[in-house]
């Protein structure tokens, strides 16, 4: 049992290994070193608009390696994905490609998620001074660490955007399934409920539509689908640009 155990682990890439790894052990330390330390690892390494009092650019990478401590799905089902397509596509783009790519994809998630929030902060602010949005989101940020938020929905929506901070590497994974989807496009993959097999180009393309469709309609608003798309755009401007140098030499399937 020892052996097969070993041979399991020794088969994944050691990119794609070490990041499942890293990954589970921030998770472990967000959920025991808070009430040990008393330290909020969101409030420091998630990902806040750049105009909260909690941002830093150092957020932008930090937060892709955090995951909810009250939902086991949100690193559970990350972690397959990377497994399950990364393992792959490291051994098509080697271990160092495959690491940029992979930062790339989260890196460019943020920044959309980022220029999404900016927008609706925008739109959302013309009308009010300057020195009345510094307070709403310095005692917005105190809000949220408390566990709370304000009463009035106007200002609850603000602060949302404001100092709700976004946690994950859904952004990155989907950059990974982009990827998938253009090296491997005539792949056959089972999706749940569908009895029949789809192509991995399909299958892409339809998360890609479902995501917009999510991100415009704010179905599930708690998810950020913009950073999902982003890490697909993102994805598909570096894996575009390598074939054209030739790195990636076309398709495999």
């Amino acid at each position: 049992m020892t052996q097969e155990r070993n041979s399991f682990f020794s088969s994944i890439p050691t990119i794609t290994k070490n990041l499942i790894i890293i990954n589970f052990i921030v998770w472990l330390a967000m959920m025991i070193l808070p009430e040990r330390t008393g330290i909020n690892f969101e409030q420091y390494g998630a990902l806040h608009f750049f105009t909260s009092p909690d941002f830093n650019p150092a957020q932008i990478i930090t937060y892709m390696f955090m995951h909810s401590t009250f939902d086991f799905s949100h690193i559970l089902f990350n972690m397959f994905g990377l497994f399950m397509f990364g393992s792959l596509l490291e051994r098509v783009l080697g271990p160092k490609r495959f690491l940029f790519y992979y930062i790339s994809c989260g890196i460019g998630a943020a920044l959309i998620q980022e220029g999404v929030f900016a927008i609706r902060y925008i739109d959302a602010t013309a009308q009010i001074p300057s020195d009345v949005l510094s307070r709403i989101a310095i005692e917005g940020a105190q809000a949220i660490h408390n566990g709370k938020n304000f009463i009035d929905p106007f200002l609850a929506n603000l602060n949302s955007i404001i100092n709700v901070p976004t946690v994950g590497a859904s952004g990155a994974i989907f950059g990974i399934l982009l990827a998938f989807g253009m090296i491997f496009p005539n792949m056959p993959m089972y999706i749940m409920f569908i009895p029949i097999p789809v192509k991995a180009k399909w299958m892409v393309l339809g998360y890609g539509i479902l995501e917009l469709s999510f991100g415009l309609t704010g179905i599930n608003d708690s998810v950020a689908h913009f950073a999902h798309l982003g890490g697909m755009v993102f994805g598909f401007l570096l894996i575009y640009y390598w074939k054209r140098k030739g790195i990636i030499n076309g398709t495999y399937l």
